[in-house]
């Protein structure tokens, strides 16, 4: 077995430091795992190899505390070409065409530097589609800020922000939606999740694993450097007080290279040149190069001298974990290699023979003439250490009972507070950051329940939509994971499309800890439950974990990124009111469910209780309701009820269009405040002409599904029985007011 040499300059003494346990623990090993290594390897590892071995290994690539549960999702259905396991998730939309889509995270890079971080996050995503031949379409996000009074808080929001428009914008893709969210579990770590979706021809989509023996391994985009080196390992990692100290580590990002490595990837796509590519994220070009070689059951050759840098004096080690941007590794039809070239050049871009496929199933990695690594290529690839954690389940919160809450401000008073909080206001200073209508194919925008994108020139079109709901994650980690997935698949009902399949990015703490892996498997589970239910597959994803600073954690964050079809976008529905006269229904059933509420957190000041219990056969039938009366045409405006409730719902409704409503007062059997702000499950408004409710409720009825008046809108204002009428201007005013003003560094409120 080859080891590797001994030379004199300094490259290959920092490539033969005595391996310490000082220096293991510094690579994000543990003992046992080291020991793992030498068993395996039958030596001493050089540093190179260790430091293969610690992006191999770690959380961000191996997935070793959570793939045992990974398997558990639902990850197949008809529609379904390729489920994880590749760059992307890939979905039939029919006529030929293929969608192609997965969310990750960016989550430590974004606290430490919060542009390059955000921005780097976006364009790591977006390599992950086109590098499977799809050309991106759009770009979404899932945003976890600590809370408004902290220090940084601001300071992140605005990095974060821009770094997301910098890189879309200027890559030229329209980022469509998302979701912002905020509370003091963030501070010390923010979440940044984006989601990219890109369409390809059905029989036009390029996978990872290599074939063939002697096909030439070719490095193709930017330059290499040292940005970004132990990136991966430090997404692996707790934060601490010294987390600053870790800015090296952040990947600097150039969109404009990457728009013409984009142009130049389906080029040699379309000229039929590729046998296998893979994106160059996280640990660079050695997961890249391994995870090629393993699932193609080949082994590889690397020669760094041949590697593009644009800093002199690399190492290998620097090299082989450098996570320098805008990078891809192919393996070429070698007939092609003169074409692929010419192509690559025209568009100003390297392109540097830099190795081979062999049937060795080693992988060696030579430098200046030496070996630097000399390892198996399967057990890098597909044998990293795999736990099953402990974990225990924490005590089920006792439901809030809503007689036992004093309402402290009149309905109208709750409504006019709650639409200027934090997590209820417009986030319209967010997305007219972003280019969201670029392209031209923008339906629906930022700001309703799902966003719409025409598909080519239609009339196909794509419904998109990322969510979550925290809170309920930490009282009830089944229930949320359950609920993450159907307000998602509702955000896409609302709009009138068939949901098909999600992505997931599941964000949580230390894995170590019991009571974190508890929270990791029980929402797993819930989302496990919930994707067989609606029958809606998990097709591409991420694990984040470790997200906690001086061992405080973030609230458990299992983001779903939702994909829908509508066959004829012209139909899709939005939730502003249509006309004034149309009558309002309420479809769902409302008990009055306050715990884990907003109304209860931010009006009460009571974070506690059960979450409310999400009835997937109910969502099921409820959603098909509805999403039925939006292609018949019957119902002419829809929004799904979630966050803050009903009557948050209905002004968001009236906000959108500038039309009022008058409404009937709470039934008497529910306190009004559990009425109009408990969050229950399975809930949707719609507006129907008044000539068709009959019809309406009538079908609701035969279906077993309650279909409630709630009264009619009309004028400009929203006055509910009883209640002092709010104009939906001033509403408007409010609910538009708080993000501008606070990130103008205005005081933000108590609350």
């Amino acid at each position: 077995m080859k080891t590797a040499s001994v030379r004199k300059d300094d490259d290959v003494l920092r490539n033969k430091p005595k391996i310490t346990p000082q220096l293991v623990a510094e690579h994000g090993l543990k003992p046992e795992e080291y020991q793992r290594i030498l068993d395996l390897i039958g030596r001493e590892p050089t540093l190179t190899e260790l430091g293969i071995f610690s992006a191999m290994w770690n959380e961000h690539c191996s997935y070793k505390s959570s793939k045992v549960h990974l398997r558990t999702l639902p990850t197949k259905g008809p529609w379904v070409i390729q489920g994880p396991g590749e760059n992307a998730g890939v979905i039939d939309i029919g006529d030929g065409l293929a969608c192609i889509f997965k969310m990750e995270s960016h989550n430590h890079p974004s606290y430490i530097e919060p542009y390059q971080g955000a921005a780097t996050g976006v364009g790591g995503i977006l390599r992950d589609v086109f590098t499977m031949g799809a050309r991106p379409i759009a770009c979404l996000n899932a945003l976890s800020f600590g809370d408004v009074t902290h220090a940084k808080t601001r300071h992140l929001v605005s990095g974060v922000v821009a770094g997301i428009g910098g890189y879309g914008n200027s890559f030229g893709v329209p980022t469509v939606g998302g979701s912002v969210r905020f509370h003091t579990r963030y501070d010390g770590n923010c979440l940044v999740n984006a989601m990219a979706v890109g369409l390809a021809k059905k029989d036009g989509i390029f996978y990872a694993a290599a074939s063939g023996v002697g096909m030439p391994i070719v490095y193709l985009g930017s330059k290499t450097g040292r940005d970004g080196i132990h990136g991966a390992s430090m997404a692996s990692a707790e934060f601490d007080d010294k987390s600053e100290e870790k800015r090296p580590t952040v990947q600097v990002g150039d969109p404009f290279s990457e728009k013409l490595l984009l142009e130049a990837c389906l080029e040699i796509m379309a000229k039929d040149c590729v046998i296998a590519i893979q994106d160059m994220g996280a640990a660079g070009l050695t997961c890249s190069a391994v995870e090629m070689g393993a699932k193609g059951d080949l082994g590889v050759t690397l020669d760094l001298d041949k590697v593009p840098t644009r800093e002199t004096g690399m190492s290998a080690y620097e090299m082989m974990l450098s996570e320098s941007q805008e990078r891809m590794l192919m393996v070429l039809k070698p007939e092609k290699e003169k074409e692929a070239e010419a192509i690559f050049r025209k568009w100003g871009l390297d392109f540097a023979v830099v190795g081979e496929t062999t049937p060795s199933k080693r992988f060696i990695v030579r430098h200046g003439g030496d070996v630097m690594a000399d390892l198996p290529i399967k057990e890098l690839g597909d044998q990293a250490p795999e736990y099953k954690r402990p974990f225990v389940t924490g005590a089920k919160p006792k439901p809030v009972e809503a007689l036992a809450v004093e309402p402290p401000a009149s309905i109208t008073e709750a409504l006019e507070e709650l639409i200027a909080t934090p997590d209820l206001c417009s986030k319209r200073w967010v997305w007219e950051k972003y280019d969201h209508i670029i392209l031209g194919n923008t339906v629906q925008r930022p700001g309703g329940d799902a966003a719409v994108v025409r598909v080519e020139d239609g009339p196909k079109g794509l419904a998109l939509t990322t969510d979550v709901t925290p809170r309920y994650c930490e009282a009830d980690p089944f229930e949320g994971g359950k609920q993450a997935v159907a307000e998602c698949w509702r955000n896409l009902t609302a709009v009138g499309a068939r949901p098909l399949a999600i992505t997931d990015n599941l964000n949580f703490g230390n894995p170590e800890r019991p009571e974190i892996m508890g929270q990791f498997v029980g929402c797993v589970r819930g989302i496990a439950e919930a994707c067989k239910a609606l029958d809606f597959p998990v097709v591409s994803g991420n694990v984040s974990l470790y997200n906690e600073t001086n061992g405080r954690a973030i609230l458990p964050t299992p983001s779903i990124g939702g994909v829908g079809v509508l066959d004829d976008f012209t139909k899709s529905a939005t939730l502003a009111f249509k006309n004034e006269g149309d009558v309002i229904l309420l479809i769902g059933e409302t008990q009055g469910w306050l715990g884990q509420s907003l109304y209860l957190r931010d009006i009460c000041g009571r974070e506690e209780g059960a979450p409310p219990p999400v009835d997937l056969i109910e969502e099921k039938e409820n959603g098909d309701f509805v999403r039925g009366r939006i292609l018949d045409g019957s119902a002419n405006a829809a929004h799904d009820v979630s966050d803050g409730g009903l009557l948050i719902a209905l002004a968001e409704m009236a906000m959108a269009s500038g039309i009022g409503a008058t409404l009937e007062a709470a039934p008497d059997d529910i306190p009004a405040h559990a009425f109009w702000f408990g969050e229950d499950q399975a809930r949707y408004i719609i507006t129907v002409p008044a000539a068709q409710v009959d019809t309406v409720i009538a079908r609701a009825r035969n279906a077993g599904i309650l279909a409630q008046p709630l009264g009619t809108t009309g004028s400009e204002v929203l006055a509910i029985a009883g209640e002092q009428p709010l104009s939906v201007v001033g509403l408007r005013e409010d609910f538009e007011g708080w993000l501008p003003a606070y990130m103008a560094g205005e005081t933000p409120p108590s609350n």
